[in-house]
């Protein structure tokens, strides 16, 4: 390695652009588990209405918070952890390769563990459709054929996210609950598969900077 690294300069530059790529990439994180931990917080009251959340009529997916906690705190805290290596503030700067590297692989790791639960339940919340009051067709008490639930999840041979028709015919409260479910669920499985893709980057990232401070010693 030494042979390799003695007779080139380009070392150090590509050390230097390694730690900016670092500082980027973390900012970036940080950005998008702050949006994550936004449209996950907006689905907990739907048309901006807190009576529903207050009532315990929001669905399971929403109330699971893999936005806030998966997408949003656990991206945040590793993004957190990366830019300060980038910076190398504090006690990040007297790290050497092999720490750094280890920092890095376990901000990663934390990064994608909570983008990947945010994706998969963003992805089967928009598989099984909205928590709203629906006709209930099974019901013969014409008293009790309004229920709240998952109307969509069993609904045979129709796709409500192709079909539109069935957006405002469906569901009576709360209004326009498909839009709003569809919208912020689109939002955060787009973030998430954002952030597992600037954790792919993170990783190829890290391998460079490595090398590139091995060979620096070199």
């Amino acid at each position: 390695m030494s042979v390799i690294c003695e007779g080139t300069l380009l070392s150090p530059c590509m050390m230097a652009c390694s730690r900016i790529c670092s500082r980027i990439l973390g900012l970036s994180l940080g950005m998008t588990a702050l949006f994550a931990a936004a449209a996950n917080m907006v689905l907990l009251f739907p048309n901006w209405d807190v009576t529903y959340l207050l009532r315990g009529l929001i669905g399971k997916h929403a109330m699971l918070g893999s936005g806030l906690w998966g997408g949003g705190l656990m991206v945040l805290t590793a993004a957190t952890l990366i830019s300060l290596m980038g910076w190398r503030y504090g006690c990040f700067s007297k790290r050497g390769p092999c720490q750094s590297m280890l920092i890095a692989m376990l901000s990663s790791g934390l990064a994608l563990l909570g983008a990947l639960i945010c994706f998969i339940t963003s992805g089967v919340a928009l598989k099984h459709g909205p928590f709203c009051m629906f006709h209930d067709v099974s019901s013969f008490n014409q008293t009790q054929a309004w229920k709240y639930g998952y109307p969509f999840k069993d609904l045979p041979n129709r796709n409500y996210l192709y079909d539109h028709s069935l957006w405002n015919s469906v569901c009576l409260e709360p209004p326009k609950a498909v839009i709003w479910h569809v919208s912020f669920f689109s939002s955060l499985l787009c973030i998430s598969f954002l952030q597992i893709f600037l954790v792919v980057i993170l990783f190829i990232n890290s391998f460079l900077g490595l090398f590139c401070s091995l060979c620096e010693k070199s």
